[in-house]
């Protein structure tokens, strides 16, 4: 990184050769440590670069773990043998392992002993929501936030006489069959791999207002259980994509297939995906070239009135055990990726939403929804606060073990789709399995009250 840094500037440093080092040796240094992996790892990487060339003080070493998983677990073992990062990411759905770790330093705290003034309330409340305790105690920082979203070929709707993306899932599927009638060899593509049921179960229930679990989604207490499998909407989704898959209006796409269902919408190979905003910049990098293409909500089941959807991504936790010098370089880092003119930047070349007001009233002001390749992404600002000020629906998921309960539930889909497992069986056998989950987690913490 250092000699990165110094090639970069090599110029400006030219005739100051010897002094270079020792004013490089005098920076605090802090190890960052993510689980974005391709496109988007690039992009933190890139605003670490930012970070580091903005002052002279503080380095940050920022290192991709290869996916959330890895990164959660990475830091765990890291943590345990004393040789921890500063900041570790940690996704949405290993919040409450952290949270009830003890083994971190409170991001509202840090910034107040730091000398910072932070305007806790300037953050969108449903991301704020999620990572904040139940007394709006902010923990982590939010950074690379997110909503699921549903991207359409405007060009193949056209050709079936439509204008805009189906607001619900049965106007979905007659397009897909007039999709498919059209000539369009691959109406939707998707996956039902544990890091894609996000879309499928999560923000379907969030959308159409229902839980995933009872205690309000685990908000409320430990003890919660999975109630999913009990929804009568989602069962019915679930079949109605079945249909869909042994008719093959929809396909399964993914890296064993040759092909990612992301790969297969920006190919125009597939008309319709359900993914994160935060492909809304790949995508737009790697469209066929002339290809016509927007993003909608999430469509909604039957008459179901519409609900926020919930944040996805990750957050930054800062980790104890290390020096006031770098937990001062922590917080400068904090401070910068949270001003409107790097949330700009960050919205700019990856697609994921500003998670401040401010922030988002800087780009409106700056134009950057106006056109393409950024029109649309303002959507999932609107996803996200789709529901009134007083809706009683769960606001996100805070179940202890996620993303295991999540390859339980993708478990449960591999059997529908790939054996022709019952729907119903498998849903409640996925079920089952999770709360078994469930319980091992609230026993590990059973002394522990949720913060």
């Amino acid at each position: 990184m250092q000699a990165k840094l110094l090639g970069a500037v090599g110029a400006l440093l030219a005739t100051a050769f010897l002094a270079g080092p020792a004013a490089a040796a005098d920076k605090t240094k802090i190890d960052f440590w993510f689980g974005n992996s391709g496109d988007i790892a690039k992009r933190v990487q890139e605003q670490c670069d930012r970070f580091n060339q903005s002052q002279a003080d503080y380095e940050v070493v920022c290192t991709s773990q290869g996916s959330y998983d890895a990164s959660l677990q990475n830091t765990i073992a890291a943590f345990r043998a004393g040789k921890q990062p500063t900041i570790a990411q940690v996704s949405d759905a290993g919040t409450l392992d952290i949270m009830l770790s003890g083994a971190y330093y409170p991001a509202n705290q840090l910034m107040t002993d730091m000398g910072y003034t932070v305007d806790w309330k300037d953050y969108f409340s449903g991301i704020a929501n999620y990572y904040a305790t139940s007394k709006g105690e902010m923990y982590s920082f939010p950074f690379n936030s997110s909503t699921a979203l549903l991207y359409w070929n405007k060009d193949a709707f056209a050709k079936i006489g439509k204008d805009h993306a189906p607001a619900t899932w049965q106007e979905a599927g007659a397009d897909f069959k007039a999709l498919k009638d059209a000539g369009y060899a691959c109406p939707l593509a998707f996956d039902i791999s544990n890091n894609e049921v996000w879309q499928y179960v999560e923000q379907f229930e969030a959308v159409n207002g229902e839980a995933i679990a009872t205690k309000k989604n685990g908000f409320e207490g430990l003890d919660a259980e999975l109630t999913y499998n009990k929804n009568p909407l989602l069962v019915s989704y679930i079949k109605d994509l079945k249909s869909w898959y042994d008719n093959k209006l929809a396909f399964i796409k993914n890296k064993a297939v040759g092909q990612t269902f992301v790969e297969a919408f920006a190919a125009g190979d597939c008309q319709v995906i359900l993914t994160s905003v935060g492909d809304h910049g790949n995508i737009g990098r790697t469209a066929k070239q002339g290809m016509n293409w927007g993003v909608a909500m999430l469509p909604t089941y039957g008459t179901a009135t519409r609900h926020s959807s919930y944040v996805g991504g990750a957050s930054l936790w800062v980790l104890k055990g290390h020096t006031d010098a770098e937990y001062k370089a922590a917080a400068a880092f904090f401070n910068f990726i949270a001003k409107p003119e790097e949330a700009l930047t960050w919205s700019t070349v990856t697609g994921y939403i500003p998670v401040r007001n401010s922030g988002f009233e800087y780009l409106k002001k700056q134009g950057f929804y106006d056109k393409a390749p950024y029109a649309g992404r303002e959507l999932a600002i609107q996803s996200l606060t789709a529901s009134p000020a007083d809706d009683t629906a769960p606001h996100g998921i805070r179940l202890g073990g996620l993303l295991q309960v999540r390859t339980e539930i993708a478990n449960g889909l591999q059997a529908i789709f790939v054996n022709n497992a019952d729907v119903q069986a498998s849903l409640d056998g996925a079920a089952e399995r999770g709360n078994q989950l469930l319980r091992r987690f609230q026993q590990t913490y059973k002394n522990v009250q949720l913060p």
